[in-house]
C-alpha cells in the first residue's frame, strides 16, 4: 500500500489574548487571512495555498517560555528573501536584530523575532544545496 501524500500543512499557535497576535500576522507581516473561526484565524504561510499558520485562542498559560522544550515552536518561514524580510520588519517597528547572520552549523541565513504571544519567528534561507527549491 502506498502512503497517501498530505496536501497542505497547519501549524497552530496558541495565544491567551490572540487580537495582539492576530495584528501582528494580519497587519505587520501582512499574512492573507484565509479563514476566521471566531476564536481561530489561520492565514497563508506561503505561496501556492499548501502551508497555513493559524493563531488560536489559548485554553491555559503556556507552560515553558523556551521554544527549544519538548512541545515547543520556533515557526521558520524559508524565503530567498531574508535580508527583504528583515528590512521591511524593522521598517514596521518590530524588534529585529542588527543583521541577519550566517549560522555555519545549518548553512542557512537567518534572523528571529517574536510575536506577541511570545513565540520565536524565523525567517531563514538554506545556504546548501540539498535543500529542496520550492514547486
Amino acid at each position: 500500500m502506498n502512503r497517501p501524500a498530505p496536501a497542505q500543512q497547519v501549524t497552530f499557535l496558541y495565544a491567551e489574548d490572540p487580537a495582539p497576535s492576530w495584528r501582528f500576522y494580519e497587519e505587520v507581516l501582512e499574512l492573507p487571512l484565509v479563514q476566521d473561526q471566531g476564536t481561530c484565524r489561520i492565514y497563508a504561510a506561503a505561496e501556492g495555498d499548501r502551508a497555513f499558520l493559524g493563531v488560536c485562542r489559548a485554553r491555559a498559560p503556556r507552560a515553558s517560555d523556551n521554544p527549544r522544550v519538548q512541545g515547543g515552536v520556533v515557526f521558520t518561514f524559508v524565503t530567498p528573501e531574508v535580508e527583504g524580510w528583515h528590512a521591511f520588519l524593522k521598517a514596521r517597528g518590530v524588534a529585529v536584530p542588527p543583521a541577519p547572520e550566517y549560522s555555519e552549523t545549518y548553512r542557512v541565513t537567518h534572523f528571529f523575532v517574536t510575536d506577541p504571544a511570545g513565540y520565536l519567528i524565523e525567517f531563514q534561507r538554506f545556504e546548501r544545496p540539498d535543500w529542496p527549491a520550492p514547486r
